[in-house]
């Protein structure tokens, strides 16, 4: 009898053991498979939509697409749409997009007069922020007097009377070296300390991203900052200075990454 008792409970407790074993393992399983899910991370993705052309007083529809990875992204934190006349970036008009609620957010504008408009849509989303740049020209497009302005802007002479900035062009960049960025700049003849300097950098070939990088005063007027750039091609640096005056420069550059 008392065998058989023996036997009853060690086969009892065989059992018991079987199971919680068995619910242990599914549980796990499961929870370290959903684990992987979540934590796989992708990049926001904007398809940015405008017309290239459009008539004085037409209204345009400005239209961003997100996505992260396969999915539609209808629930952005916020998504903005960003447009000045070119040369004039200081006086731009900020519009809050719609929410279509299937991952598209849309916004409608037209422009009083001829020109070249050039537009960002500010996309923050999934802990990311991203904004593609897309221009419209409107009319007969730019005026004499303002390609000649834009000209200007492009070779890099400031609009601020008395200010100037000496970017350190680089002739040889490589994928993932320690790239120095520096910037010199002046006032009236004088360097110009205190500024608020930033590195916006990106290349639409390898993503739409665009990256913000704080430069440190390295010296008088000398503003330095270091970037891994990850894939070859040509990037855009553009440079942007501010102060607690009111100043608020920008300038861009080309950068060819290779191997």
């Amino acid at each position: 009898m008392i065998h058989k008792l023996e036997k009853f409970w060690l086969l009892t407790l065989i059992v018991a053991f079987t199971f919680l074993s068995a619910c242990g393992d599914d549980g796990s399983t499961e929870e370290s498979g959903e684990g992987n899910s979540e934590d796989e991370l992708h990049a926001l993705e904007v398809e940015f939509e405008v017309p290239e052309t459009a008539d004085v007083d037409e209204t345009i529809e400005m239209k961003a697409n997100v996505t992260y990875g396969k999915d539609d992204v209808a629930d952005a934190d916020e998504v903005v749409f960003e447009y000045w006349e070119t040369g004039n970036e200081d006086n731009s008009t900020m519009l809050e997009a719609e929410n279509n609620g299937d991952g598209s957010y849309t916004a409608e504008t037209a422009f009083e007069e001829d020109g070249v408009y050039e537009m960002y849509a500010h996309v923050t989303a999934r802990t990311q922020h991203t904004m593609p740049k897309k221009s419209v020209t409107v009319g007969e497009g730019a005026n004499a007097d303002q390609e000649a302005e834009n000209e200007d802007t492009e070779d890099g002479q400031a609009q601020e009377e008395g200010f100037a900035m000496d970017f350190s062009e680089i002739d040889e960049a490589n994928v993932q070296d320690q790239t120095e960025l520096m910037v010199q700049l002046n006032m009236d003849g004088e360097n110009f300390e205190g500024a608020n300097v930033r590195y916006e950098i990106w290349n639409y070939d390898v993503s739409d991203q665009h990256e913000w990088i704080d430069a440190e005063e390295s010296a008088s007027g000398e503003y330095t900052a270091i970037h891994d750039f990850p894939e070859t091609g040509t990037y855009n640096i553009q440079i942007h200075v501010e102060n607690d005056d009111g100043l608020h420069e920008h300038e861009e550059h080309e950068v060819v990454v290779n191997e």
